[in-house]
């Protein structure tokens, strides 16, 4: 893919923009596409295009480098009504790391944790804040917070999807396979959030996607349908409930706990329905060779997946983590115009 990030610290040539050697700046100029996202709410992976999930992970790339530093003297608002670690810390230190301040909205504290109406709030948050991420159960939560404030809104997690877990996760197979169109995926597990944004994003980077699930617990009909219709580069959506027919030959896996978070009193019930489905040695076997493993955290060891595979020499699970950082970074920026 042409480097389509045009910024200080890179002039162009023939053969596109090339670093200019010295001292990293920290001003840049942002591609066209880019600039598009500027302003923008992010509570889909499906609200970006192809091409802006390519140019946001090229910017990660470069913001992981150190290439390029940018400063952005903003505030961001947490508001999360579920317990996290790689989200509120990854948010928190992007934010940081850009020069900006993060402000904790913890429900427990505010008057949003007291029945006040989403409207309202959302419209005192815009007035003081400059984006905002929210960690919630339902979708329809974040969507209202988004059309009653003028500021990014990013979902940082809902029951329906997990959008920068993927952009993580595609930074992560970019990483190790130098690109990601015509890469096969395979999620095994539940059909939750993570499976339904890996759906939508791998069929906007042109990435196979394999899920395998027992029946009944397979990703929304809607969702897959939306994937099929995004595909781009002749990438295939599967859905099966065959584990091993899923695996075989994906250069990735990728599991999540089978009980998310809201559903642990249904975990004793679903342990021996999704057994099968558990990421193990054996049905490792099965993938490609040089085949990697991932995990959004947090990891019910020996359950959803062995110690002896997230441990193991495929695992990319603590760069996946990693990830999470510079995907995050590169995406306020780009929403902030910074």
């Amino acid at each position: 893919m042409e480097t389509r990030l045009k910024g200080i610290g890179y002039e162009e040539s023939p053969s596109g923009w090339e670093k200019v050697k010295g001292s990293v700046k920290t001003h840049y100029q942002q591609s066209a596409i880019m600039k598009q996202l500027q302003g923008r709410d992010i509570l889909s992976i499906a609200d970006l295009s192809s091409e802006e999930l390519y140019d946001l992970l090229e910017f990660a790339q470069k913001l992981k480098k150190g290439e390029v530093k940018p400063k952005c003297d903003r505030v961001l608002g947490l508001l999360f009504y579920k317990a996290s670690t790689r989200t509120r810390v990854s948010f928190s230190v992007a934010m940081y790391h850009l020069g900006g301040q993060v402000i904790d909205l913890n429900p427990k504290v505010t008057q949003v944790g007291r029945g006040e109406p989403i409207e309202d709030t959302a419209r005192i948050l815009d007035r003081y804040l400059d984006i905002l991420a929210i960690r919630t159960f339902a979708q329809k939560d974040i969507e209202t917070f988004a059309e009653y404030a003028d500021i990014p809104v990013i979902n940082a997690l809902s029951d329906l999807e997990h959008p920068c877990q993927i952009l993580a996760d595609l930074l992560t197979v970019q990483e190790c396979f130098g690109s990601l169109a015509g890469k096969t995926l395979t999620y095994v597990g539940d059909g939750n959030n993570v499976a339904h944004s890996l759906l939508l994003g791998g069929a906007l980077a042109g990435v196979n996607v394999r899920v395998a699930s027992p029946e009944g617990y397979q990703p929304e009909a809607a969702i897959v349908e939306k994937a099929k219709q995004l595909a781009t580069q002749g990438a295939e959506i599967v859905i099966t409930d065959d584990p091993i027919a899923a695996v075989t030959g994906a250069q990735v896996v990728y599991t999540d706990v089978w009980a998310s978070m809201g559903q642990e009193d249904l975990a004793a019930t679903r342990i021996p329905l999704f057994q099968p489905y558990q990421v193990n040695d054996e049905l490792m076997t099965h993938a490609d060779s040089d085949a990697i493993v991932l995990h959004c955290l947090p990891a019910h060891r020996e359950e959803e997946i062995t110690n002896s595979v997230i441990e193991g020499k495929q695992s990319r699970v603590w760069d996946q983590a990693e990830n999470r950082l510079h995907a995050q970074k590169a995406l306020i920026a780009c929403l902030l115009g910074c």
